[in-house]
């Protein structure tokens, strides 16, 4: 086999707002990998700022990958692991090259077309008009789960644009999930959750920067709504100490992003390991293009998921590749209709 890669740079339709600041583009790397009769491909989905394998030497081991590519699957995984985008890049391109359809890489009823995964809406942070709109727009779109990002703006603004949902729909109509990325401080976070718990919220995700288990865990014990875990999970590598920090922290959910957390291995650890302690999960994206987001739904749609998943983040892109993925009524579809474009020049 030979294997290369490819850098790419994905540019936002409009600037999208987390507590992290503003994203404008998105870096990311494809892998290709080449026996004598095909290729397969997939996306080593860099996160800068937020990847633990945001660093210096990222494509010198995209390098090394290459140049390692006939060694040992597990060895390379193994050698791998403190670089999670790359372990998932790997995994996606040896899937790809062993198909006959080189994005198929688990066929199923959803890439027949016959099936369905629901999605939440992700409403990005802005000005209150800005984000007003978008929960608009998701509304009329058919979504009913929304996630709306929270934490860069006036909290008093925010619960004011939760307040304005609920004027209008119920509970039982939309399902609201908000995402705080860390903004809170830990001595002001649950007085923040018992402001928000008055909206009947799903849940909410990484309500403090991750590291502080301690703190963290009395979160989850006080807490009036369910709190899942995001960036905590990241760059926890060894499944002893996974299994330290569920049983340490005890969230209610966590949230797997397949880029961040060592693809599809990675993953089922994660899984293997909450279904013990009885922890929900649910899949999310991390913006990749659509050759990730094709692996990550289709990965995501076997686990037999019922709750509606963060996989709607397709269409962000100006650049991004044609593809059969598609979005209709609140719910991501795979319509054979359409065809691949997926062309780097």
């Amino acid at each position: 086999m030979k294997a290369t890669f490819q850098k790419y740079i994905l540019n936002f339709k409009q600037a999208s707002g987390t507590s992290r600041g503003i994203l404008r583009t998105k870096e990311t790397f494809f892998l290709f990998i080449s026996d004598e009769s095909s290729e397969g491909v997939g996306e080593c989905g860099l996160f800068r700022a937020l990847s633990i394998d945001d660093r210096p030497d990222y494509e010198e081991k995209l390098q090394w990958l290459c140049e390692n590519i006939n060694s040992e699957k597990d060895e390379l995984l193994s050698e791998l692991k403190e670089f999670p985008s790359i372990q998932f890049g790997l995994e996606q391109a040896l899937l790809s090259l062993k198909n006959s359809n080189k994005f198929e890489l688990f066929p199923s009823e959803f890439t027949k077309g016959n099936a369905s995964i629901p999605i939440n809406g992700l409403i990005w942070m802005g000005s209150e008009q800005f984000m007003h709109q978008q929960i608009k727009e998701k509304l009329e779109s058919g979504f009913t789960t929304i996630k709306m990002k929270i934490g860069a703006i006036d909290f008093d603004t925010e619960l004011a644009l939760l307040k304005s949902i609920r004027k209008e729909y119920n509970a039982n109509e939309i399902e609201l999930r908000v995402d705080a990325n860390g903004a809170f401080d830990p001595k002001q976070a649950l007085d923040k959750l018992k402001r928000l718990s008055y909206y009947e919220l799903h849940s909410i995700e990484q309500p403090i920067k991750q590291g502080q288990w301690q703190e963290m865990a009395q979160l989850c014990e006080d807490t009036p709504l369910p709190i899942a875990l995001d960036e905590e999970l990241i760059g926890v590598f060894d499944v002893t100490k996974k299994e330290e920090l569920l049983l340490t922290v005890k969230p209610q959910f966590i949230i797997l992003k397949p880029s961040l957390v060592g693809g599809f291995v990675g993953s089922n650890e994660w899984i293997a390991l909450s279904k013990k302690q009885d922890i929900d999960y649910w899949i999310t994206s991390a913006l990749e293009s659509n050759i990730g987001l094709n692996a990550i739904a289709q990965y995501t749609y076997n686990l037999d998921v019922v709750m509606p998943q963060g996989l709607g983040t397709g269409g962000l892109f100006t650049n991004n590749f044609d593809s059969p993925l598609e979005v209709i009524n609140g719910a991501l579809h795979y319509n054979n209709s359409k065809n691949w474009n997926f062309n780097l020049k």
